[in-house]
């Protein structure tokens, strides 16, 4: 009921996206502003859902905090560092590259730690004349967790939402009570439709006047057609990407 055919449309589907044409309830699409081209479209709504629920809906960040970002020039990173940035955060990342680090930089970053030769606990405690970040947003796993303890603050909330180094490990949990700390975790997949109707809404509401703005664009490292997937995943295995992979389909 909310759309007419030939409408610009970007959804959150639930899989089969690698496709020509995709099946998603209306209430988990949304429209496209005018102006932004399909490319930047395409790569909008399963990182903001993402950075939406569990940077602003379950972790809280708020204006004046400071928020820490792993990964900080991924499709992920790249969004939350901006849009932490449009509603009055502090932002620090790791990165993997001084490439990288420009790149970070670029979009409003204001601490980068290349995470090979620097220490991101230091420099978070050090940004923050000792406190740690009021939020961590992590994707690398096992071998940050008890880092991430060490660099956050009290009454902190890290949002825990993927795994790259793993998901075991054997974790010293005191910082937990002594700091009152929060860890979060969730997946957007396996959330009923009403969830997604639910943070489709807010996006609509809070970041989508971003988007039209230009404030808050999805960062494009390259787009491949359909017929190169495999090269799409080469470039993104590489990790030398800044942004999202696209995949387009042919006219």
């Amino acid at each position: 009921m909310g759309f007419r055919p030939g409408d610009r449309v970007m959804a959150l589907v639930a899989g089969g996206a690698y496709a020509q044409t995709a099946v998603v309830d209306e209430k988990n699409a949304m429209p496209v502003p005018v102006g932004i081209k399909m490319v930047k479209a395409a790569a909008f709504p399963e990182t903001y859902f993402t950075v939406w629920s569990n940077v602003f809906e379950r972790a809280g960040l708020k204006s004046g905090e400071t928020l820490l970002i792993h990964g900080g020039t991924s499709g992920i990173g790249t969004t939350a560092l901006q849009l932490a940035k449009c509603f009055g955060a502090r932002v620090i990342t790791t990165v993997g590259s001084p490439e990288k680090a420009r790149a970070a930089i670029d979009l409003g970053a204001d601490q980068v730690v290349e995470y090979r030769t620097g220490d991101f606990v230091a420099a978070t405690r050090e940004m923050t004349t000792g406190q740690g970040a009021d939020v961590i947003l992590d994707m690398v796993g096992a071998s940050y967790i008890q880092r991430n303890f060490e660099a956050a603050a009290v009454d902190g909330r890290i949002a825990q939402i993927a795994f790259m180094t793993g998901s075991k490990g054997e974790f010293d949990l005191r910082p937990l009570l002594v700091k009152r700390l929060a860890m979060i975790g969730s997946t957007l997949r396996a959330r009923p439709v009403s969830m997604k109707a639910d943070l489709a809404s807010a996006l609509e509401k809070h970041v989508l006047p971003l988007l039209a703005a230009r404030k808050a664009v999805p960062v494009i490292d390259s787009a491949f057609p359909l017929s190169e997937v495999r090269e799409a995943h080469a470039r993104m295995d590489a990790g030398e990407h800044v942004g999202k992979i696209v995949l387009t389909m042919p006219d």
